[in-house]
């Protein structure tokens, strides 16, 4: 019986972290672009990048 004393205040403190950590990142934006990750990995390059001084590869 004297552990619900303990636990009962525990779990209402971990709700309220746990609420307060879902309203922060509401707040700041974590939820806006859910697909756009997704479709950006599919997406190609504008350019294909070149090699600076390719000559300088051949002569290694």
């Amino acid at each position: 019986m004297n552990i619900l004393y303990m636990l009962i205040p525990l779990g209402l403190v971990l709700l309220g972290v746990a609420i307060w950590a879902f309203m922060w990142a509401v707040r700041s934006g974590q939820f806006d672009d859910l697909e756009g990750p997704a479709h950006r990995i599919l997406m190609d390059d504008d350019e294909p990048k070149q090699p600076d001084n390719p000559l300088q590869d051949k002569d290694k």
